[in-house]
């Protein structure tokens, strides 16, 4: 007899306040809300609504997964303390997932990938700062987790070992001026940060045990997170 292992996934990372509900890494339901200070306002609301939308409830779920970051600093402290509030008072595991892995598994998902191009999932951070990482065709990760601040020659050495590069996410949107003449440059706008694609990972790592300490556990924020004040504006002498 099969398992139903029932997953709540929560990804704050971005500008989207996305929660999915998964069974043995199919997704069952997802709701993505893209409107302001949604997090703190709305996303044990949308946990409540999931729940009512698929028939289930807490006590059903055998784990929460979060999307760790890297991301938003604010929206991450969100999901996490929330996905861990949830994990202490129903006493199941918690599970990590990083948020450019479950974006570029996203896209794989809904575009397939082809020999020998690369694919950017990207979060959108300062200016022409992103997070990103790199993968090619056979979904392996050959370059990790990092900020990047990206100009028009970024990709210069990169196109020389692969024939085009696919940027997508959050932070994609913002080069898509920057590349409009760049061939080889394929800028994908509107692709956007979604629970549902925890599903397959959460489930990997709920069937390998691969679980999260409750009490210690932290975002992957990739930097420390800035305070910053503006500045005098100073008159000429």
């Amino acid at each position: 007899m099969t398992m139903n292992n029932l997953i709540l996934q929560l990804d704050t990372s971005t500008a989207i306040c996305s929660v999915a509900l998964s069974e043995n890494g199919q997704t069952l339901a997802v709701i993505d809300l893209d409107e302001p200070n949604a997090h703190a306002a709305k996303l044990t609301i949308l946990i409540e609504e999931i729940l009512k939308q698929t028939g289930r409830s807490m006590r059903e779920l055998n784990a929460v997964a979060v999307s760790m970051g890297p991301g938003s600093y604010t929206g991450l402290r969100i999901g996490v303390s929330t996905a861990k509030g949830l994990c202490y008072g129903l006493d199941i595991p918690l599970i990590a997932i990083n948020t450019l892995e479950a974006l570029f598994l996203g896209f794989k998902d809904q575009f397939g990938l082809i020999e020998h191009e690369a694919y950017f999932p990207m979060l959108d951070a300062r200016r022409m700062e992103v997070y990103t990482a790199v993968y090619n065709h056979e979904a392996a990760l050959v370059r990790a987790t990092s900020a990047e601040i990206i100009d028009a020659d970024y990709f210069n050495e990169l196109l020389l070992s692969y024939n085009r590069v696919h940027l997508f996410g959050s932070g994609a949107d913002k080069f898509e001026e920057l590349f409009s003449l760049a061939d080889r440059v394929n800028v994908l706008t509107g692709f956007k940060d979604s629970a549902a694609f925890l599903s397959p990972l959460a489930f990997d790592k709920f069937r390998k045990k691969q679980f999260e300490d409750v009490a210690y556990f932290e975002p992957f924020y990739l930097k420390d997170f800035v305070v910053t004040t503006a500045k005098k504006k100073v008159g000429l002498l």
